[in-house]
């Protein structure tokens, strides 16, 4: 599974119409209307590499409104969980 982040910055008036639309996008797990430099967070989660350049490319990029994208691929995922067991490697309970 490949996870990945593609911030979005729009046109303003296009903001809530553009999230409602990367909703139904298949592919697209999570969509966050954010503060700061973008105005979307858009998380993808597919099978493969074609399948995240179809869904960038072919479907997100496709969209009307959006100004820019970027498109950040996720090597591995942390959790509280993965960090607790990773600091006690070797400690007895």
């Amino acid at each position: 599974m490949i996870s990945a982040f593609v911030l979005i910055k729009a046109q303003p008036a296009q903001v809530a119409t553009l999230a409602d639309a990367l909703v139904e996008v298949e592919g697209v797990a999570e969509v966050y209307s954010v503060a700061g430099d973008v105005d979307l967070v858009v998380i993808v989660r597919v099978r493969g590499h074609d399948d995240l350049a179809h869904v960038v490319t072919g479907r997100i990029s496709a969209l009307p409104g959006i100004v820019e994208t970027r498109t950040m691929i996720a090597y591995k995922a942390f959790s509280r969980h993965d960090l607790d067991a990773m600091w006690n490697l070797g400690a007895d309970d």
